[in-house]
């Protein structure tokens, strides 16, 4: 695509951004920080590097980055935090509270990513003047790589995913992305970077360890003894948890639960709901199932064998998969992308999911050929799978172990992306 056809797709692309803006005003959740995303109170100061961070997921990688650079100069190496969300940006608070507390050569300044209106993103591009920006896993907007490439900025695209969907949509306007393409783009899966290349250009893909594995510390069984809900699961009674199940699998899983208990009469079972507002739902299933159940929040002390609870508590997953003898993780019996199956596995349980967990891909199909994770193909071989895992659970530092030796072998991902930035900075 030409020079002049870029420009002629960037100004349509301006005009809608100049009719979306007044009614993103009424927007809740763009209301907070509403004068940075505008710059209609100030800027930014400037800054040696910008790391582009969409919510608060992308916040924590980007946390771990800067756990890993290094001033190349004798004075601070200046880093421009953005993000989209509060989450994001809240996340981004504690990490510049971190890094800036450590005095070890960085200054680190958090802000709301402007939007992506190609004249707003132009000034914040000219008024931060950074020798070099980082987008974490897949922020491609067209304004903020436009204003990069007119400032001179090189582009460096890390912890890159892209799924198959998100190829296509870009690929309706091929010539754009391309003219807008990143300087470098390090992928955390060779089809991912497949996808990139596709996009971008092959030559410009490195593929690299996804650092959310850095993020994940050396994490070990929590003992029964100091486990906060001891007193509610009876020592000698199996417990099953079913952590973060979905309102769209709700058939399937009730079919799950009343299979369970059918078969193992004497089991726990400890139904985690992903969003709590839907606990209703599931009480009606469970009842409809003919299953003795009772609510968390009832719970006095250890819950009888045979009782469904149903978990109407905050906070409480992980220290209930340190009890658990098995677990099935939801939101993976319908196509909703998956739930933490790591949660379980670090614990020192085996967890069984559905055949849907796209979401954490990245972990690798490595997990299901070691055994460290069981995939079913629907709630009957998940049925199977737990029973199999009752019956005979592995020793749970074992699997902890094993799960702990897994990760260590897959990090390094932030450590590389910060090395990609020194050579960019020298």
């Amino acid at each position: 695509m030409g020079k002049s056809a870029v420009d002629m797709a960037l100004a349509a692309y301006g005009l809608a951004w100049k009719a979306a803006l007044p009614l993103l005003k009424y927007n809740s959740r763009l209301k907070e920080g509403w004068s940075q995303r505008t710059l209609s109170e100030g800027e930014p100061a400037p800054a040696d590097l910008w790391i582009q961070a969409a919510s608060g997921g992308e916040a924590y990688l980007a946390w771990e980055v800067l756990k890993h650079l290094e001033s190349p100069w004798s004075r601070s190496l200046r880093v421009l935090t953005t993000t989209n969300t509060l989450q994001g940006f809240q996340t981004l608070l504690r990490a510049a509270e971190e890094i800036n507390g450590r005095k070890n050569g960085l200054a680190v300044q958090p802000w709301y990513f402007p939007f992506d209106e190609p004249n707003l993103m132009r000034r914040m591009a000219a008024r931060v003047r950074p020798r070099l920006a980082v987008i974490l896993e897949t922020e491609i907007w067209p304004g903020f790589l436009h204003a990069c490439k007119r400032q001179g900025v090189p582009v460096l695209l890390a912890n890159g995913r892209m799924s198959t969907k998100s190829l296509g949509g870009y690929l309706a306007w091929p010539g754009l992305f391309r003219a807008l393409a990143p300087d470098r783009i390090m992928a955390v899966s060779e089809t991912d970077g497949r996808r990139f290349g596709t996009l971008f250009g092959r030559d410009r893909v490195w593929i690299m360890p996804n650092i959310k594995f850095d993020r994940m510390g050396d994490a070990s069984p929590m003992p029964r003894a100091s486990n906060p809900l001891r007193d509610l699961i009876p020592a000698r009674a199996p417990f099953v948890v079913f952590g973060s199940v979905r309102k769209e699998e709700e058939h399937d899983a009730i079919l799950l639960a009343k299979g369970l208990m059918s078969k193992r009469s004497g089991t726990v079972l400890g139904l985690f709901p992903r969003h709590m507002h839907h606990m209703d739902l599931w009480r009606k299933g469970v009842e409809g199932a003919g299953l003795n159940w009772t609510l968390r929040s009832r719970l006095t002390g250890p819950a009888a064998p045979g009782t469904v609870v149903l978990w109407d508590s905050f906070g409480e997953l992980v220290p209930a998969y340190g009890l658990a003898t098995a677990a099935f993780v939801g939101g993976s019996l319908a196509p909703l992308g998956g739930q933490n199956f790591l949660e379980p596995l670090t614990s020192g349980v085996t967890p069984v999911t559905g055949p849907h967990w796209k979401n954490f891909a990245w972990v690798g199909r490595d997990i299901l050929a070691s055994g460290l994770a069981v995939e079913a193909k629907d709630w009957r071989e998940a049925l199977e799978s737990l029973i199999k895992i009752i019956d005979g659970p592995p020793a749970r530092k074992d699997v902890a172990e094993a799960a702990k030796q897994y990760i260590r072998d897959r990090r390094g991902g932030a450590e590389a992306v910060s090395k990609q930035v020194a050579d960019f900075l020298k």
